[in-house]
């Protein structure tokens, strides 16, 4: 599977330009959802102007599922979309995960483009080749490996986003400071909550990481596991949250921030993870999600949580697989734990 060129800033659309210029490309469609066509869409008609065909989606996880797939498709067999048909995805982790997948099944295949809007999809979602949909309310359920032509990376599009978003992608940059680079921990300790502005330098590493990781291992045998740090239980505490109507919805990097903190305890009782640091990433992430993530975890919440991780794609031979830390910078693949263990970690978030 061929790498996508990512291009940054000023030279983004510049690419984008050549790119159009040169390849044989019959139609051009561009996915947005209602947020995206509002915020984002303007600047990108400044930058640059071409003839395309507006698809617009509902924004939200609960509309990354197959009835908006078909909705997709159907617009572009309307209009005629044929191999040589361009999807251009303008939007964040929802955008580009179902984006993505649309238009790899499409006719077998047409090429596509992400162009990230959120923080999320810049350091995570548009970058490696996982397209996707849920499927009955479990995450990710259906997609495949499909990687887009190019990446643009244009952070002016932040400026967009609500401050809430922005810490939601700051979970990814998180994972990748504990796994990888301690420097990104070291930095984003020291962030001013309220006086919050993202750093083009942090962008750019997070995703040099993830590039490093993904060109290695595209299809996630081995290394690219160390990605899903904090996911395996975030991803059900997501769902969990997302199918009660009665609870707040979290974002995906809140449910990561909270898987986060379960994995460094979790990493604690089995691979000798200092305490002390545990207590400090316990600490600096509640400050960081202190108005968004819960306090607690009720144990009425236990149960309905481990029975989603029977579903997590990780899973092999009916065991849950994590991925856990000897130390920071430090991960390890495929650790098994005990119901046991993560009903402790669960205690530990509460105190």
């Amino acid at each position: 599977m061929k790498s996508p060129q990512i291009h940054h800033q000023k030279q983004a659309f510049e690419k984008l330009a050549f790119f159009l210029d040169s390849e044989a490309i019959t139609k051009v469609f561009i996915l947005v959802d209602e947020n995206t066509k509002e915020y984002c869409l303007p600047i990108f008609n400044k930058e640059y102007q071409l003839p395309y065909t507006l698809i617009q989606i509902i924004s939200g996880e609960i509309n990354k599922n197959l009835d908006t797939c078909k909705n997709i498709w159907q617009k572009l067999t309307d209009c005629g979309a044929d191999r040589n048909s361009l999807l251009i995805n303008l939007g964040g982790g929802v955008i580009s995960d179902m984006g993505g997948f649309t238009a790899a099944t499409y006719k077998r295949g047409i090429r596509f483009i992400n162009i990230p809007t959120t923080l999320l999809g810049m350091v995570d979602a548009a970058i490696g080749g996982k397209t996707g949909i849920d499927f009955n309310g479990l995450k990710n359920q259906i997609g495949l490996f499909s990687n887009p032509e190019i990446i643009l990376i244009v952070p002016k599009f932040l400026k967009t986003l609500p401050k809430r978003e922005l810490f939601s992608g700051l979970a990814e940059v998180i994972k990748y400071g504990l796994t990888d680079d301690p420097s990104i921990w070291e930095t984003v300790k020291k962030i001013d909550i309220e006086n919050f502005t993202f750093s083009t330098d942090l962008i750019k590493k997070s995703i040099q990481i993830k590039e490093r990781i993904v060109k290695q291992d595209p299809t996630e045998k081995g290394l690219r596991k160390t990605l899903n740090f904090g996911h395996t239980l975030g991803h059900a505490i997501e769902t969990h949250f997302f199918s009660k109507p009665t609870k707040e919805q979290l974002l995906h990097g809140e449910a990561i921030a909270i898987g986060m903190i379960l994995a460094v305890h979790l990493s604690f009782q089995t691979q000798g993870f200092p305490l002390e640091l545990v207590a400090d990433i316990t600490t600096h992430i509640k400050r960081i999600y202190k108005s968004s993530i819960p306090t607690k975890l009720s144990s009425k919440d236990y149960k309905p949580i481990l029975d989603l991780l029977k579903h997590d794609k990780k899973n092999n031979k009916g065991a849950t697989n994590f991925i856990l830390l000897s130390s920071i910078g430090k991960p390890i693949l495929d650790c098994q734990v005990m119901e046991s263990e993560i009903l402790r970690a669960f205690e530990y978030y509460n105190f």
